[in-house]
């Protein structure tokens, strides 16, 4: 598959696909006889795997670490598994904190509304909602 291909499929620059293989966030892409990126069907898991996780909020270098960690082999198995643990935690939080926010956004949304319908925006909940 073209480096075009695969741009297109998950939605994503040829820009940032050169800039994950140069930094180690998917493992160096095979290429043809005009020197042209070839991807197979396990670089296209390595795709998939860093655009999902950096639209996790990943950092690139935890993807680079988990990249070097799985080619050093077996022995790694357990600092893999240690990475994606805390990445999960990480990303749990990032969740909690977001669902705080859209309860915020929810309540002001709400109070516009009202406001609009009765011609009186009011904030006295504003206090009780932050402190939920």
């Amino acid at each position: 598959m073209t480096i075009k291909d695969v741009c297109k499929q998950f939605g994503i620059t040829a820009d940032t696909l050169r800039y994950y293989e140069r930094v180690g966030v998917i493992p160096k892409v095979s290429r043809n006889k005009n020197g042209r990126r070839d991807y197979a069907a396990e670089d296209m898991e390595w795709v998939r795997n860093a655009v999902c996780m950096r639209n996790a909020g990943l950092p690139v270098e935890t993807l680079a670490e988990y990249v070097r960690l799985f080619q050093e082999g077996d022995e790694t198995i357990q600092a893999r598994r240690d990475l994606l643990a805390e990445a999960r935690k990480e990303i749990r939080m990032q969740l909690e904190r977001t669902a705080e926010t859209l309860k915020l956004l929810d309540y002001k949304v709400s109070m516009y509304d009202e406001a609009i319908r009765t011609g009186n925006l009011s904030w006295d909940k504003l206090e009780s909602i932050a402190n939920e």
